[in-house]
């Protein structure tokens, strides 16, 4: 991968050059940030780039050997760690390299979601297992094979089970000659502090509206005033904008989960308020748990919509048509509330809980705040 294939980000691309340059690149970094900036892509890009032979005004060749495997990702010296699922304690990243390379290759931008909807056909939340260290451990001990530096990237680090993150504090810290890690993360508050502090970090922002248009012109059809919205709508977020275009299936669902929810619980009914808690119990824990975080984004966002500064809010048509009658019932009386019940319920999901009961327990409670004014 090139730099000039990334949307925008030409500060941190010229950071990274001239680090090279002047031979003063670390030996491991922190690249985080929201998602949808190209994280990961300039995590390939930069690899390719220190391992280019004839690298050339900011740009790796793209020709060479060890830029067409790189492109490829299939060189020797590449080595990539991310969150899986597994079924024995035997399988390792490695198991999944062509499902990873097949979703770099449709496009670097992507999340975990996604990622996971690739691999998992059993629900399961993906981790990063303890004995992925014991793989890593053993790829870096080695020499290079072609290229000048190994390079170990490792997307969202905080997957990492604790084990598995200690177990790699000394070779972050005094990693063998030649050897570049590269950690592309999301939220380097669950990082272990010894991880983050051993590593040079670079915040990765937001791309702007105009860098997102440039990114979609061309690819989708759309109007001018279409591609200005969908730009503003995606806050920076590539792959927002993308799912807002092609309307996914299951955004449109959580959309819908959440408009038959605010009815019922404004109408109290209570004994359809229980049948749909019994419908959402069904559809499985991770989107369960995605389901009450589109719910607070559309709380904030309804209350947001009551300031009628529309540049502040990021709806799509859809949301902001149903939010021009639902928005006055979330005000300063209850947004704390809301957010505070829908936080809680997805915890406990994570914790197991039975879904039925943490959904309906959420009806009963989001029926005395949407009173409240």
């Amino acid at each position: 991968m090139l730099f000039k294939e990334i949307y925008g980000q030409e500060a941190i691309k010229q950071t990274f050059t001239k680090a090279v340059s002047d031979n003063r690149l670390a030996h491991a970094i922190l690249l985080y940030g929201p998602q949808g900036t190209g994280k990961l892509a300039l995590a390939i890009a930069l690899a390719q780039y220190v391992n280019c032979p004839n690298r050339k005004d900011g740009e790796a060749c793209g020709t060479c050997p060890s830029c067409i495997q790189f492109q490829k990702l299939v060189h020797p010296d590449l080595h990539f760690v991310f969150p899986i699922t597994r079924s024995s304690d035997s399988t390792t990243c490695d198991t999944f390299l062509p499902e990873w390379r097949q979703r770099i290759f449709e496009s670097p931008y992507f999340n975990l979601e996604q990622w996971e909807r690739l691999i998992n056909q059993d629900n399961k939340q993906s981790t990063i297992y303890t004995n992925e260290s014991n793989e890593i451990l053993k790829k870096l001990s080695a020499k290079a094979y072609e290229s000048e530096y190994k390079v170990m990237i490792i997307w969202l680090p905080e997957k990492m089970q604790e084990d598995c993150a200690n177990k790699l504090l000394k070779i972050i810290e005094e990693p063998p000659s030649k050897t570049l890690f590269i950690l592309v993360s999301e939220e380097p508050e669950k990082l272990l502090q010894t991880i983050t502090s051993r590593t040079q970090r670079f915040f990765i922002p937001p791309l702007t509206e105009e860098e997102i248009a440039n990114a979609l012109n061309g690819k989708f059809t759309l109007s001018s005033e279409e591609l200005a919205n969908v730009s503003h709508i995606a806050n920076g977020n590539l792959i927002k904008a993308i799912n807002i275009i092609e309307s996914s299936t299951e955004e449109n669902e959580y959309f819908n989960l959440f408009i038959s929810l605010m009815r019922l619980c404004y109408q109290r009914k209570a004994k359809e308020m229980k049948e749909w808690s019994e419908e959402i119990a069904k559809i499985g824990r991770k989107r369960q748990i995605t389901f009450l975080e589109y719910a607070q984004r559309m709380v904030r966002e309804n209350f947001i919509y009551n300031l009628h500064e529309q540049k502040l809010n990021y709806l799509t048509q859809q949301e902001a048509a149903f939010s021009m009658r639902f928005a006055p019932f979330i005000n300063e009386k209850n947004i704390a509330g809301f957010l505070s019940e829908l936080e809680s319920a997805a915890q406990h999901i994570e914790q197991n809980v039975q879904a039925k009961i943490v959904f309906f327990d959420l009806s009963l409670k989001i029926t005395m705040l949407i009173k409240m004014k």
